[in-house]
């Protein structure tokens, strides 16, 4: 079975990598069928900090394609995109191809793919913020539609394409999460700010934070979706 991944975009990167590491475990171990993992990058985010040091620090193979797309307007974006991917996706013919997340990556990926009549994949499905003044909410909304499975994050995701009449989803409460990057890599630092400022601790085999008191405050980020308001902050 022939998967061809296409990201483009920082956060891509992160969720791409515990996949590919599961994959050359789940080849490792002799497993059926055999999985050959191709990856695609757009080249969307290509500034070393937002690219190549998660291929570093992340230990992802080189990409065999790499578009070198880089910036431009919404539309000369996707299209460079799509007609790129699609000379690709004839040359390579995989079996499904695999996109991440909302960004003009994913979109272009999904069209290329689905118009050749290659299954899509969709991971980070069913997201909503219900602002169609969002770009990436009709990344996600058309991706979604487009795709043959929708593997969603959160409980959330899988009952809002349940009310929009979705079938095809995987449903993370029905199984073990296979790619939680914590299966695959040493735990993560965890950030924490006091008076003196950032200090980054480990978690313990409990999965409690050491070395941090209760007047320690936690340091977060958070996605555009999750700041309109300061309720929701």
């Amino acid at each position: 079975m022939k998967i061809f991944t296409i990201i483009g975009a920082r956060p891509q990167f992160i969720k791409a990598a515990p996949v590919s590491r599961a994959i050359e475990i789940h080849n490792r171990k002799g497993n059926t069928p055999h999985i050959e993992e191709k990856l695609l990058h757009t080249g969307q985010h290509y500034d070393y900090n937002m690219s190549q040091i998660f291929f570093d620090q992340l230990k992802i193979r080189k990409p065999q394609y790499h578009l070198g797309v880089g910036s431009g307007n919404h539309g000369e974006m996707t299209g460079m995109m799509l007609a790129r991917i699609e000379e690709v996706l004839l040359k390579e013919s995989p079996d499904w191809v695999l996109v991440y997340g909302d960004t003009n990556s994913t979109l272009a990926g999904a069209l290329a793919a689905v118009k050749m009549h290659i299954p899509v994949a969709h991971v980070e499905a069913g997201l909503r913020s219900f602002n169609r003044r969002m770009p990436e909410e009709i990344n996600r909304v058309i991706t979604d539609h487009i795709s043959s499975i929708l593997f969603c994050p959160t409980e959330t995701a899988v009952t809002n394409l349940k009310k929009e009449g979705f079938t095809n989803i995987f449903d993370p409460s029905n199984s073990n999460n296979a790619t939680n990057p914590s299966n695959f890599y040493p735990a993560s630092p965890v950030a924490h700010v006091d008076g003196t400022g950032v200090k980054f601790f480990k978690k313990d085999s409990k999965a409690h934070l050491t070395g941090v008191t209760n007047q320690q405050r936690s340091l977060r980020t958070l996605d555009e979706t999750n700041i309109d308001s300061p309720q929701l902050i």
